[in-house]
């Protein structure tokens, strides 16, 4: 579902490749800050 979105909003930011980046690297820090270490 996480990933869904994050290509959802790649496609809409396929113009601007600023924001695309910047959509990436939010998505790596709420993943990083979320998952559960094992």
């Amino acid at each position: 579902a996480r990933i869904g979105r994050l290509v959802r909003k790649s496609l809409s930011f396929s113009r601007s490749l600023k924001l695309l980046d910047a959509c990436i690297h939010l998505f790596l820090h709420d993943y990083n800050a979320t998952r559960h270490p094992r």
